[in-house]
């Protein structure tokens, strides 16, 4: 199964902290990232957002069906994440569009499985996959790219 860990673009600063908006930087970093995703995500993949207006701002950019996933709103654990995810028993890959330092305590948990928060730039996207091996399983990370690079 893939993970794809997407940051919400950048946004607004002030309160309430869940109806903070897109700046005009966020929406073209979100569509850069939408755009470069939308050449490499499978039709089956599941989108789940937070439900903050930034992260669901973000979502919107990739012009595919998503999911509200209140679990995954700002300060969420990574059990939660994880949970709302199915990982790493779900069969569709699945995008998350969330927030730090959630994301970067779920890469971090996944690839050395210490509990620490790695940093995830803000309209970054961190595509991990849960690879079935002989020997059990092992996470790989295929690919970290931020909205510079695209």
């Amino acid at each position: 199964m893939d993970l794809i860990l997407w940051r919400h673009a950048e946004a607004e600063p002030g309160e309430p902290d869940l109806g903070r908006r897109l700046t005009s930087k966020g929406h073209k970093q979100a569509e850069r990232m939408a755009a470069w995703l939308e050449a490499r995500l499978p039709d089956s993949c599941r989108v789940l957002a937070s439900p903050a207006d930034r992260a669901q701002q973000t979502a919107l950019a990739l012009k595919r069906k998503f999911k509200v996933v209140p679990e995954i709103a700002p300060g969420a654990s990574v059990a939660a994440l994880l949970a709302a995810a199915s990982w790493p028993d779900a069969r569709e890959p699945v995008l998350i569009v969330g927030h730090q330092p959630t994301l970067g305590e779920v890469a971090a948990f996944l690839l050395s499985g210490e509990d620490v928060s790695w940093s995830v730039r803000k309209g970054a996207v961190w595509w991990l996959t849960n690879r079935v091996r002989d020997q059990g399983n092992a996470v790989v990370l295929k690919v970290v790219i931020g909205p510079d690079f695209v």
